[in-house]
């Protein structure tokens, strides 16, 4: 049987509420901020979709109105679960916004493990969304993803990442850090999200570097979910983090 839930989040964002639209409401703007790889037909009745570990979800745009409002939703699978999503824009004053979403749908037997991974995936989300449009605004980002399956508890797996970001202490935000990874260049940056035990985000001149442990029924993951607005090339750099996840030393 499934289980009806809702779930809402209101963030604050130093961008106009046409600059938010672009980024929520568009293929290439979802893309430089959001996981996977997203398209959104512009129409009420439009097809959108979002593809992630070759797998694709589909869902039909079911409110379209520009610099406002724009909501779709995935049909319903054989077990009634769906999802439904909804962002509604408001411009403040001084060229600021709010955005309001709002996720609901119906899940499946695991609901609560599912729910409170939502919960805190957004919170990652968000600040990812803020900081695209705070530091690279009307730039298109690549995004690049890699897995790390059982990959262990938090504490093993966050004591690994601060290790490779030359962390002995605490990881907070503002640290500088530097990453080497295999086949690409020294990405020398600063710490600017964190959300322990759950995700810790890194930013540089041209990328935002997000690092997220979920927790589920089938075990630990570490999800590497990159967004790249240089002259990267996404494909390569996509084998040499998924190689970095792969040898990440968790005890």
């Amino acid at each position: 049987m499934g289980h009806h839930f809702e779930l809402q989040k209101d963030i604050e964002l130093a961008a106009t509420p046409d600059q938010v639209w672009e980024a929520i409401a568009t293929g290439p703007g979802l893309d430089s901020w959001f996981m996977g790889r997203s398209e959104v037909e512009p129409r009420e009745g439009g097809r959108s979709s979002l593809t992630m570990a070759g797998h694709t979800e589909v869902a039909t745009v079911i409110a379209w109105e520009p610099g406002k409002r724009f909501a779709n939703r995935t049909v319903p699978g054989p077990d009634s679960s769906f999802l439904a999503m909804e962002y509604l824009i408001e411009g403040r004053d001084q060229g600021s916004t709010v955005l309001r979403l709002v996720q609901s749908g119906v899940l499946g037997d695991n609901w609560e493990t599912e729910y409170e991974a939502m919960k805190a995936g957004w919170d990652m989300y968000l600040g990812t969304l803020a900081a695209y449009l705070a530091h690279f605004p009307g730039r298109a980002g690549a995004p690049v993803a890699a897995f790390r399956p059982q990959a262990g508890t938090p504490d093993q797996v966050w004591t690994a990442v601060a290790g490779a970001f030359g962390i002995a202490g605490p990881m907070e935000e503002g640290r500088r850090v530097r990453l080497t990874v295999d086949g690409l260049l020294p990405i020398d940056g600063v710490v600017d999200l964190v959300g322990l035990p759950t995700y810790v985000g890194v930013r540089t001149d041209d990328a935002l570097y997000r690092f997220l442990h979920s927790g589920t029924d089938r075990g630990n993951v570490l999800v590497l979910g990159h967004h790249l607005y240089g002259d990267q090339d996404p494909a390569r750099a996509e084998q040499a983090w998924q190689a970095w996840a792969d040898k990440l030393p968790i005890a």
